[in-house]
């Protein structure tokens, strides 16, 4: 069995104790008129600021234990950008060259992150296959080149595993010191690693707490099953469905427009100072819904703030965002929040 040399290993090591352990904030606010309130991880607090770190470190120790990853390999995967900075950062701390496939409409920041950490980007057309297209193109230079370690996160179940170990339980603890029990959770889908991994450890404790899956309600892919219309929820519904999500097993999707998203992504920011990016905002308009349809008394609902808003400066979430009257931010009122961690 290969494992890091004794270097790379205190550096896993090291890294370990800067993922993970994230606060968890409970979210006071008022909906037309009613006191309320939503509980969110706030991940990035992460080594690189993002969710991603969670699995791209599991991911990378596994793969170390079950010798699928050596010295000196290089890890190659597609990513809409937090996984692609997450892998970029980590591959740098460990040592391996990393070479990331990128669709090319993602924001500017991104690229820019995880060029500083020396990975090569690959940046993929619509005409060249976008997301599919990355994935197809990472699969290919694996095949066409020895040395190569592919993470594949969006069926690799140690990325599940991640959040099962690691998110959910510390979300359980947390929700302890605040005096609630979990009635829900919902969360968007990007690699579904974050919600199926939560949602296993929400319900292998309390068996009967809702889970669900969140997507733009702009781009339905988990409900037709292929890429639908344009949303600008960067780092959730990236063209399938992947196959680490089982729609068996959780409870039904949730459809947050763009727009709302941003509004609240927005308000947090302004109200709260609290910098979350666009999914962040999709996951609070989200749990705030679950919330009305379960009822005050039903228990706490959680979400997951997936980012901050520093990668999106150059993206809508910095624009004057129209309102809809079908959107649910405006009758949002944001109160304040507290934190355990």
């Amino acid at each position: 069995m290969t494992q890091p040399g004794a270097a790379s290993a205190r550096t896993l090591a090291s890294i370990r104790q800067l993922v993970g352990h994230t606060p968890l904030l409970e979210v006071h606010y008022r909906l037309d008129g009613q006191d309320r309130r939503a509980y969110a991880k706030y991940e990035s607090m992460n080594m690189t600021g993002s969710v991603k770190d969670r699995m791209a470190c599991h991911i990378l120790a596994e793969a170390y234990a079950n010798d699928m990853l050596r010295p000196d390999d290089m890890i190659v995967e597609a990513s809409s950008g937090n996984t692609g900075i997450a892998f970029a950062a980590l591959g740098a701390a460990l040592g391996h060259p990393v070479r990331i496939y990128m669709p090319d409409w993602m924001s500017r920041e991104r690229v820019q992150l995880i060029g500083s950490f020396g990975a090569e980007i690959v940046q993929v057309s619509s005409a060249e296959g976008g997301f599919v297209g990355s994935v197809q193109l990472a699969e290919r230079f694996a095949r066409e080149h020895p040395g190569v370690f592919l993470p594949r996160q969006f069926e690799n179940q140690a990325n599940v595993r991640a959040h099962a170990n690691t998110t959910g339980p510390e979300i359980l603890l947390q929700l302890e010191a605040f005096g609630r029990r979990p009635a829900g959770f919902v969360a968007g889908v990007g690699t579904g690693g974050t919600v199926m991994g939560v949602g296993r450890a929400l319900r292998s404790v309390f068996p009967k707490v809702r889970v669900h899956p969140l997507e733009p309600a702009n781009s339905p892919t988990l409900r037709t099953g292929h890429k639908v219309g344009k949303h600008r929820i960067q780092g959730i519904s990236d063209e399938f469905v992947p196959p680490v999500v089982d729609l068996d097993w959780l409870d039904p999707v949730v459809d947050v427009w763009d727009g709302d998203a941003i509004l609240m992504a927005q308000k947090l920011a302004r109200d709260l100072g609290l910098a979350v990016g666009i999914s962040g905002g999709a996951n609070l308009v989200g749990a705030i819904m679950l919330n009305e349809e379960l009822g005050a008394n039903a228990g706490a609902v959680i979400t997951v703030f997936a980012d901050s808003n520093k990668k999106y400066l150059t993206t809508d979430l910095c624009r004057e965002e129209p309102v809809e009257n079908h959107y649910w931010t405006p009758r949002v009122e944001l109160l304040g929040f507290r934190a355990v961690r």
